[in-house]
């Protein structure tokens, strides 16, 4: 066996596991598709009218703002039973096991002494927990996937709409201090940042310490409308020694004195936020979807009163995106359009002197706002509407590989099989019932024309797909906006002038190099949907060649295939061609139309 042969079947076999890991990895590991949409406040989330005219309120946006300012403590895996009382353990182990309990003492006594103005959360997470994927859903309100994971350890940055954005287009002021993974993820979007590296899990410390030195002084200098403080050292202790280290107790001391210290400092219109981004497993990891990783503490508090009655016996469970909605309308922001929490309706009813009237009239125009912004997203996704257009004949792979089945499906429906005994051979007499005299081109080309005619006229039919796009649109006047190129321009029309866009297969005219590259494609695109099936009577045939039945069902299957995908390839060069001649015709007689309006 000659060497190069050797290689040729190696990388062969190679392409064929490829092949199947791209295959089992696609349909898998689920993606997600990042819409670049972005709510904003002159544009209402959906069709009614925004509830109790809101944005008739001098700065209100969709909502009138509860809070000015907002402080959001995340502390890195704080578990939820992080955060329970001392009396509370889990089942099966004794509490003196568990050095955690209790050590957050701060939150305890504020839902003692001031119930309405505390509340203690179980903050359901969606895996994977993760840090950066956790980071996402806490500013988007949206979910990652697991093919998401991989980057956790090299950030990118969040086109998506999110909170930071929504702060930093309404004028907020932003500062943030604690894991560099905000760095890459919002680069420039801080008025003021104090970043340090995460990466190394056994410094329990750095990260920690450098917050503090920073945190009360800024919080005092008033120089921010949103402080973000991201402490590691409770991740990092779990990932060291574990959640049942006692330097798990200290550093949960620690936090419990950080959140004691901005009690203290809180104004009347600021709300205070302790989350935590995930949870731990025994052993300090987190990753998956267990219980005790899905499952975080959550702890909002207002120096007024916030909500209209106790906490219960057993903290809420809530989702983690619910965050997202709740604090946007809370600070007279609007929803980031990619949200799929929904709001806190609590957080909205105002303190406990309020009318239920009006509670419930608050309560109502937030889950209205929410329920809009959802609309129009979920409306966005099942129209199937791309954020950004590949161009404007793009033919979807869902449109060509239906199309080949077409005229699969035709060629059985019209009484045909792959095998050699169901040939129509009297479709060679059609037209001749005489015979042919000495001519046998004449009865091979008939027959051959009866058995592949579906694989022909779909073949050059194919470029009609070009079409598919069009038939997408929504029939009706389409209008664009004519930007003012300075300010001079923008005082001489007070009102923007609309152009009507080109509709339909009209826009061919204005890109003819796009069409060209988009026939190329769709070609390509058809040959290969072809080939594959080819390939796969090829293996079959291969595979089998040994079988009973391989020369009576196999063998002439492949034959069939093989020449109708000659036939089909021949078709659709000559399909390409006669678009190609058409559209070089009606170009021409558009261009003389265009001279003779000139004229």
């Amino acid at each position: 066996m000659q060497k190069v042969s050797v290689l040729l079947f190696l990388a062969w076999v190679c392409f064929l596991f490829y092949a199947g890991i791209s295959l089992f990895t696609s349909g898998f590991l689920l993606t997600r598709l990042e819409l670049t949409n972005h709510s904003s406040c002159q544009e209402p989330p959906g069709p009614e009218p925004l509830p109790l005219g809101h944005r008739g309120e001098p700065g209100a946006c969709w909502m009138a703002s509860r809070f000015s300012r907002v402080v959001l403590v995340l502390i890195d895996a704080l578990r939820f039973d992080f955060a329970q009382p001392q009396s509370s353990h889990m089942p099966g182990e004794p509490s003196a096991s568990l050095p955690f309990l209790g050590k957050l003492s701060s939150l305890q006594r504020i839902l003692e002494i001031q119930p309405h103005r505390g509340r203690l959360y179980r903050s359901q997470v969606d895996p994977p927990t993760t840090t950066m994927q956790r980071l996402k859903a806490l500013t988007t309100g949206s979910l990652p996937t697991f093919i998401d994971a991989g980057s956790n350890f090299a950030s990118h940055a969040i086109v998506e709409d999110n909170l930071i954005k929504q702060l930093t287009s309404a004028g907020r002021r932003v500062v943030f201090m604690g894991d560099d993974t905000w760095k890459d993820l919002f680069p420039g979007a801080f008025s003021q940042a104090f970043f340090f590296p995460s990466f190394n899990v056994r410094d329990l410390h750095t990260v920690d310490n450098g917050i503090l030195e920073h945190l009360y002084p800024t919080m005092d200098s008033g120089e921010w409308d949103v402080l973000i403080a991201h402490f590691l050292g409770v991740d990092h202790c779990g990932h060291k020694h574990g959640p049942h280290h006692p330097e798990m107790a200290k550093k949960l001391s620690q936090m419990d004195q950080v959140i004691q210290g901005l009690v203290e400092r809180l104004e009347n219109d600021t709300l205070l936020v302790v989350a935590g981004d995930h949870g731990m497993t025994m052993n300090g990891d987190h990753g998956g979807d267990s219980e005790l990783e899905v499952s975080a503490a959550l702890f909002l508090y207002s120096p007024t009163a916030l909500f209209p009655s106790v906490p219960p016996e057993e903290p809420e469970v809530v989702p983690q995106v619910s965050l997202v909605p709740t604090l946007a309308l809370l600070l007279g922001l609007p929803i980031p359009f990619g949200n799929i929490g929904e709001v806190m309706t609590e957080l909205f009813s105002g303190n406990k002197d309020s009318q239920p009237h009006t509670s419930a009239m608050a309560q109502a125009s937030a889950l209205h706002l929410n329920a809009q912004q959802s609309f129009l997203l979920l409306h966005l996704l099942a129209a199937g509407i791309p954020i950004t257009t590949p161009g404007p004949f793009t033919v979807p792979w869902q449109a060509v590989s239906a199309w080949a089945l077409m005229a699969t499906q035709t060629f059985y429906s019209t009484g045909h099989q792959p095998v050699f005994p169901a040939i129509h051979w009297h479709a060679a007499f059609i037209g001749f019932p005489e015979g042919h005299g000495s001519s046998i081109w004449l009865p091979a080309f008939l027959v051959g024309a009866n058995t592949f005619a579906s694989h022909l006229l779909f073949a050059v039919g194919c470029p009609l797909l070009l079409l598919w796009p069009f038939l997408c649109e929504s029939h009706g006047p389409q209008k664009r906006r004519q930007t003012p190129r300075n300010e001079a321009e923008t005082r001489v029309r007070p009102e923007e002038e609309e152009e009507e866009e080109p509709l339909m297969e009209m826009r061919l005219r204005n890109a003819p190099h796009h069409f060209s590259a988009a026939l190329l494609q769709l070609g390509l695109k058809y040959l290969f949907v072809l080939g594959v099936q080819i390939l796969a009577c090829a293996l079959a045939a291969f595979i089998l060649r040994r079988h009973l039945m391989v020369w009576k069902v196999f063998a002439p299957k492949f034959i069939f295939e093989a020449v109708g995908f000659i036939v089909s390839s021949v078709g659709l060069l000559l399909g390409i061609a006669l678009v190609m001649r058409v559209d070089g015709a009606v170009s021409s007689w558009f261009k003389q139309l265009v001279l003779a309006q000139q004229r």
